[in-house]
């Protein structure tokens, strides 16, 4: 464990830094959001939902308990090597999705941030931990969690298309701030978490020789991508 930590462990410095930065800004950031045309406000309420744990989980635990029936069930080397192939995605994807779940709504609980929408009675910064209410759970943005755990997933299995998971996964967290459900350090520390967890699930994928191996630079790269000079 100690290799995946150290080598994610500028993620976690990025957050940091991210928050900290955004910090200073989030009402005028928050306010200017919302304060944008309709057309696009709308278009962030109706993308906004993407980001939800519910039917990534769902969807993954689905398609796992199909891929392992038709593994058990088939007696076709062909099929059964796909199977396996498609429940370890399936399995990655829902370990990824529900471990940043539970973390980002383990941190809501604990720092207990108010949303923006009660900025009039409580301002930006303030802190009420441990009440269970929504409305006191702004960090991290558990949407923007979502989407970084589920494109950061996709990233780390298609590195060729990394910058189209990227502007995706900054859509949906943007969407955030303008329907005026999170503030921006709310966002980046979610889409960070989860592109964390992402990347910390690649590296134990590896240990287990499941999709991913170790590249020439000590990352987890898909099995399917062409291994560097010296591996070959």
């Amino acid at each position: 464990m100690n290799q995946p930590l150290a080598s994610t462990g500028w993620i976690l410095l990025t957050t940091m830094l991210l928050v900290l930065a955004f910090v200073p800004f989030d009402p005028h950031l928050s306010e200017l959001a919302r304060s944008l045309p309709d057309e696009i406000v709308d278009f962030n309420r109706t993308i906004t939902d993407f980001g939800t744990f519910a039917w990534m989980v769902y969807t993954s635990a689905i398609l796992l308990l199909i891929a392992f029936i038709v593994r058990r069930a088939s007696r076709r080397d062909t099929v059964r090597q796909r199977a396996r192939t498609a429940r370890n995605l399936s399995a990655y994807f829902l370990l990824t999705v529900g471990t940043s779940s539970m973390l980002v709504h383990g941190l809501k609980f604990l720092i207990g941030r108010a949303r923006p929408e009660l900025f009039a009675d409580y301002g930006a910064y303030s802190l009420t931990p441990f009440t269970g209410d929504r409305l006191f759970e702004s960090f991290p943005s558990g949407h923007s969690t979502a989407a970084g755990a589920f494109f950061g997933a996709f990233a780390m299995l298609k590195p060729e298309l990394r910058p189209l998971f990227l502007i995706l996964a900054l859509m949906i967290g943007a969407s955030r701030v303008v329907v005026g459900a999170h503030y921006p350090s709310d966002v980046a520390a979610g889409l960070l978490l989860g592109l964390w967890v992402a990347m910390m699930y690649a590296f134990l994928f590896v240990r287990q020789d499941w999709l991913f191996r170790i590249d020439a630079g000590g990352w987890p790269a898909p099995k399917t991508a062409s291994p560097p000079p010296e591996l070959k």
